[in-house]
């Protein structure tokens, strides 16, 4: 990876001091920023506005995969970046959507600057702007728009009239900001909801589908609920999906865990409910086996960090860091032969970071009788990160057998040594600051 400091780097850098705080939802500061910059939210290709807890980014990647595959152009928009910021804003070309160049970045995080000529706001405000600038100046057929945080106040939550809007399973994160339960929560996401505009709602808890129901009847939005109006299951070794609109047989995701199955069907509700593009079969089973999203179960297979794992050890890398996301990936570890090829025991064995704005003890709790250890780190360049020894208390007190370890190199070893003769399955969780640490260290 290249060390060196860009020019986009340095404004990025710059732009985090405009404001005091780094979360502050409001709309005022983005319609003030959006109208020096000419209201680029008025001249974007149809929209799909994405909230909820978990699952918006791979709903999001199972959209631009099918869409991709239909032939169409499309934009998307995810945060937080893994490894470099270019990642959140892909701009459609001839070969397929791509993260923004550099040269194109900088230009226009330097135009919405001088825009904005030194009042105050937002870093997420202040980018996704720039974001909207390049998607209205670059043509599309689609733009896939993930909320960053909540809804009714996210940022994103400017385009008047999108052609769909999502919410997937919503549950207890940013508490802070969004309110204490899930009833608030779901309230708050349900803010993208739109007159007029069809709402597909991923599976939900009773008191957020609730919520949610509530919300669309002011709003006006016809809501398309998981498991009533549209289902997916697997069947003989493929994903059934089925609608109003007819049955659809698919090849299973290729990204792993039942509930994949769960964010596919959300996409496909959403692709068909959007009413602006068609796509025929070829095109979703193409996205079932192509999708590509990185630190979501991802198996890591080459990298440096291989030298320091047995030979035949497994290495997983996922970025969920709330206790619905630990819940999600302990039940898909579960799933996996418990055993090597040889038959002998594969015991799992946690390395983990998180912030210290999570539930870390609603995090491990789900991997409690399943991972036989965790070893704890300082997320490398987090200020924010939970100290190693005091996320191995939380692990401990959860019910896990946990060490705190100086660095991910010597986490990795003392996860082998800890595996005895036994040839570990090593799960790298508990945060995306962490799952893009990993990814920049492997190469």
């Amino acid at each position: 990876m290249n060390d060196s400091v860009s020019t986009s780097d340095v404004i990025l850098e710059r732009l985090t001091k405009l404001h005091p705080k780094l979360i502050d939802l409001s709309l005022d500061r983005t319609w003030r920023l959006l109208a020096a910059l000419g209201h680029p939210e008025r001249a974007l290709p149809p929209v799909f506005h994405i909230a909820g807890t978990n699952g918006k980014g791979s709903v999001s990647a199972y959209l631009r995969a099918a869409l991709e595959a239909g032939g169409y152009a499309v934009h998307s928009y995810t945060s937080p970046h893994l490894v470099r910021f270019h990642e959140r804003i892909r701009l459609a070309g001839k070969s397929g959507s791509a993260p923004i160049s550099e040269e194109r970045l900088s230009a226009i995080l330097d135009e919405c600057e001088k825009a904005n000529a030194g009042a105050s706001i937002t870093f997420f405000e202040i980018t996704t702007a720039a974001a909207l600038l390049a998607f209205s100046r670059t043509p599309a057929d689609a733009l896939i728009l993930e909320v960053g945080m909540g809804g009714r106040l996210d940022t994103t939550n400017v385009v008047d009239k999108p052609a769909v809007t999502v919410i997937t399973p919503v549950d207890l994160d940013h508490q802070a900001f969004l309110g204490n339960t899930i009833e608030l929560i779901a309230t708050e996401k349900a803010g993208i909801l739109k007159r007029g505009v069809p709402a597909v709602i991923g599976p939900q808890l009773d008191e957020a589908r609730v919520a949610i129901e509530i919300a669309a009847e002011k709003a006006g939005a016809r809501l398309f609920i998981h498991g009533q109006d549209f289902t997916a299951h697997e069947e003989g070794g493929a994903l059934i999906y089925q609608d109003e609109d007819g049955l659809l047989d698919l090849p299973l995701p290729r990204l792993p865990g039942r509930h994949q199955i769960d964010n596919a069907g959300v996409a496909i509700c959403a692709l068909r409910k959007s009413g602006i593009l068609h796509l025929e079969r070829q095109a979703v089973a193409r996205a079932m086996t192509e999708v590509e999203w990185p630190a979501r179960l991802q198996r890591l297979t080459k990298g440096p960090l291989f030298e320091v794992i047995p030979q035949g050890a497994e290495l997983w890398l996922d970025g969920g860091h709330n206790p619905a996301a630990g819940r999600a990936v302990a039940e898909a570890m579960a799933e996996l032969a418990q055993r090597d090829s040889d038959g002998h025991p594969r015991p799992l064995i946690l390395v983990s970071g998180m912030l210290d704005t999570k539930d870390a003890g609603g995090f491990f709790a789900p991997f409690r009788g399943l991972a036989s250890h965790v070893e704890t780190v300082t997320i490398p360049g987090a200020p924010a990160s939970v100290p190693a020894e005091t996320l191995a208390s939380a692990a401990s007190q959860a019910g896990l057998d946990a060490h705190a370890a100086p660095s991910l190199d010597e986490a990795l070893q003392r996860a082998s040594l800890a595996a005895g003769r036994a040839t570990p399955r090593i799960l790298i969780c508990g945060s995306l600051y962490l799952a893009g640490h990993v990814l920049s260290e492997n190469g």
